[in-house]
């Protein structure tokens, strides 16, 4: 049994865990904003073996810190030697920020991204350039068309005034006078009032309103039936558009070939198309009663309501007032004089657009 004789094990040897003696401070990024105090890793051993003194404070946020220490006044050495807190790594703020110079921030620095100052900044004068053109398109082709302060005229509106002209859309044969009210500016020119200021003043309000209220009711009737599809509501808005487009094609041909000058604006001949919708609207709540007379009822009403509003509002433009076309006329001494067959033609284009709004209300309410 010597040959088996037991010896003791070797003593463990646990590993020592070593630390690096230095941890890399990270890239700085392209752009900091202004008071931002950056996190940074544990001191070099040059920082490390220096000796703590009074007055001393570190350069640089360790990265065991406490996140919300950078908050916190640093102490800052007096001339004297004492202790005054100071308002490093705190951004400033309000004043401060004002009396620091808040337009004191560097500029992106595009070589992080691999990008030289020239190839930088010949993007942002080609994206400068772009934009410039874009708009100039636009402003161009569609300016003319809607320009913004006719857009801002039409929806130059009040509350009292939506609740007045919705009652003379549904009840026009109770109004008097139908003429629009003018008034003259600044420079001496001459300009309608703003609906605001005159009922009789189209709007872009009432008719943008109703057609949204319209694709939403056609949505929550085909819910009720258990048909509804999210895409009924692009048909719905598709079906209004292309009903609105028609109605001012239509005009707009009609005062082209009876030789209408001086016609009234693309934006007015819309708002006039888009009134119609009040009366839709009508007859789609009446026709959730699931009252078949009532509904037939109210179509015919609101047709009858829409056509005699028509016939009175786009007079003015079929039949233009000849005082009121020389007060915002341009050229005071240019009349223009109507023969009565050009009369009779044009009392006729405009009984027959306004015949033609139960074609336009019928393709609506079938939903």
């Amino acid at each position: 049994m010597s040959q088996f004789q037991s010896q003791s094990p070797p003593p463990l040897r646990h590993p020592v865990p070593t630390h690096p003696a230095y941890i890399p401070e990270p890239p700085s990024t392209p752009v900091s904003p202004q008071g931002y105090q950056r996190y940074s890793s544990s001191p070099g051993p040059q920082q490390q073996s220096a000796p703590a003194m009074q007055g001393y404070v570190p350069g640089h946020v360790p990265a065991y810190t406490s996140p919300f220490a950078h908050n916190q006044p640093q102490p800052s050495q007096h001339p004297q030697g004492g202790y005054h807190p100071s308002s490093q790594g705190v951004p400033p703020s309000g004043n401060m920020a004002a009396a620091n110079g808040a337009g004191n921030i560097p500029p992106p620095d595009f070589g992080a991204w691999g990008i030289d100052g020239a190839t930088a900044q010949l993007g942002m004068q080609l994206g400068h350039s772009a934009v410039a053109a874009g708009q100039e398109y636009m402003q161009r082709n569609f300016g003319t068309l809607f320009p913004s302060t006719n857009l801002k005229h039409h929806f130059n509106v009040s509350n009292s005034y939506v609740m007045l002209k919705l009652k003379l859309i549904l009840f026009p044969w109770m109004h008097k006078p139908w003429v629009r009210k003018v008034r003259r500016t600044e420079n001496g020119q001459s300009e309608w009032q703003p609906p605001r200021e005159d009922i009789n003043s189209p709007d872009l309000y009432i008719p943008v309103m109703a057609i949204v209220t319209y694709i939403l009711l056609t949505a929550i009737h085909k819910g009720l039936e258990k048909n509804f599809n999210p895409k009924i509501l692009g048909e719905s808005a598709s079906r209004a558009i292309a009903v609105v487009v028609l109605d001012f094609i239509f005009v707009q041909l009609g005062c082209y070939f009876l030789n209408i000058q001086g016609s009234s604006q693309v934006v007015d001949l819309i708002a006039y198309g888009g009134y119609k919708f009040v009366g839709v609207i009508a007859t789609i709540l009446a026709g959730f009663l699931k009252s078949g007379p009532l509904w037939t009822l109210v179509f015919i009403y609101s047709f009858l309501a829409n056509a005699f509003f028509l016939l009175r509002s786009l007079r003015s433009v079929v039949l233009p007032d000849p005082s009121i076309s020389i007060s915002t006329n341009p050229n005071p001494t240019t009349t223009v004089t109507v023969n009565p067959a050009q009369r009779r033609r044009r009392i006729t284009f405009l009984f027959f657009e306004a015949v033609l709004q139960i074609l336009y209300m019928a393709i609506l309410v079938r939903i």
